[in-house]
């Protein structure tokens, strides 16, 4: 297996959010991004997302260090103290290392 490693940086965020996260991930280095639907409860209570906009997405962003380091740090100034939003990284292995 040949595998390389990334950051893999998952935000879980209100929907109504999607472009304006996206286009921040864009423009701190990524080169793409996956969203999905999410739900559960948490310190802001349940969202259960059936309702457009009560609902949350899950975005994945598999990047280098240094674009990782720049969403997180965008993200965490810019929408922590405001919206409901986490962000976590791991370290992952990735095949097709040129795609990110």
């Amino acid at each position: 297996m040949d595998a390389t490693r990334r950051k893999l940086v998952i935000i879980v965020c209100e929907a109504g959010l999607e472009e304006s996260v996206a286009d921040e991930v864009m423009g701190l280095g990524a080169h793409g991004y996956t969203v999905s639907d999410a739900r559960g409860s948490g310190a802001r209570g349940r969202r259960e997302a059936t309702w457009p906009a009560s609902g949350n997405i899950r975005m994945e962003v598999v990047c280098d260090e240094q674009a990782a380091r720049a969403i997180s740090t965008r993200l965490q100034t810019g929408y922590f103290e405001n919206y409901a939003m986490v962000l976590y990284v791991a370290d992952v292995e990735v095949l097709r290392a040129n795609k990110f």
